[in-house]
């Protein structure tokens, strides 16, 4: 995957996705780095961990979060964004939705758009993103974050997942967005039971028929709790196991907040997949 000066090396093994809120209530660290110099403090530690991409947020999106104004969220972002272009040399992605958003973080040299609507949220999304030669994650979710876990219910969760995909794909390709720099994301939370996170992680294998690199959020989140009871913090070895089978089913990217402890992880179970 291309991305500027920038190749993911997907064949290679598996990429991590570092996460980066810079929010004052996401579910797992809200307000933790809020402050853009702790924030970008943070990145920089996730960059010498190994992590492969920042994903920086302005916006939470966890269930039942409020919206930001795009002024707030740009004030957010913006000075992270700067600080990292110069102090870290890996590509960054904007966690947005927004137009205005984007527009100003590819400006500053982002090179990706990590879009939950996946470019349904602004029409003119997709064509800002083929102008710039910018990366696209396309991701599922149904509803919005504001009523997605409002009892959300599937026939065959799968196949509509993959049929929702399929036709963001199409669509950011007839916007001119390149081949090479669309990711698929099938949504883990957003919108989903916990047996559909469960299926997802087994059967994503599916979803490699559409042949577009698979990223996997499932870090610290919801599902795995409700398994081993414990709170956001104490999730990591929770995270390490569905990273796994998200890895061994097919993930090419794992967007985490443990980037050291998942770049181990991902090694071993790439190395165990690839043994002859």
């Amino acid at each position: 995957m291309r991305l500027g000066k920038y190749v993911l090396p997907l064949k290679e093994r598996t990429c991590i996705m570092g996460v980066l809120n810079v929010t004052p209530d996401s579910f797992s660290d809200g307000g933790k780095y809020l402050k853009a110099d702790v924030a970008v403090c943070r990145a920089r530690e996730m960059a010498a961990e190994g992590a492969d991409i920042i994903d920086i947020g302005g916006e939470s999106s966890r269930p039942g979060a409020e919206r930001v104004s795009c002024e707030e969220e740009i004030k957010r972002v913006l000075p992270v964004i700067k600080a990292l272009k110069v102090l870290i040399d890996i590509p960054l992605s904007i966690d947005t939705y927004k137009l205005e958003v984007a527009e100003i973080a590819l400006k500053e040299g982002v090179e990706v758009v990590n879009d939950i609507t996946a470019l349904s949220g602004d029409l003119r999304m997709a064509g800002i993103i083929a102008s710039n030669e910018a990366g696209i994650i396309l991701m599922h979710m149904k509803g919005t974050p504001q009523d997605m876990q409002d009892e959300p219910k599937y026939d065959d969760v799968i196949e509509e997942i993959y049929e929702y995909l399929a036709a963001a794909v199409e669509k950011a390709g007839q916007a001119g967005i390149s081949s090479d720099k669309i990711v698929i994301d099938p949504g883990i939370g957003f919108g989903k039971r916990q047996e559909d996170n469960l299926r997802i992680l087994r059967d994503m294998k599916r979803f490699k028929k559409l042949n577009k690199p698979i990223l996997i959020g499932a870090s610290r989140k919801s599902f795995i709790g409700n398994i081993i009871g414990k709170k956001e913090d104490d999730r990591v070895y929770g995270t390490l196991a569905a990273c796994t089978a998200a890895i061994m089913n097919g993930a090419d990217i794992v967007r985490v907040h443990d980037v050291n402890a998942m770049r181990d992880t991902a090694r071993v179970v790439r190395a165990i997949m690839e043994v002859e």
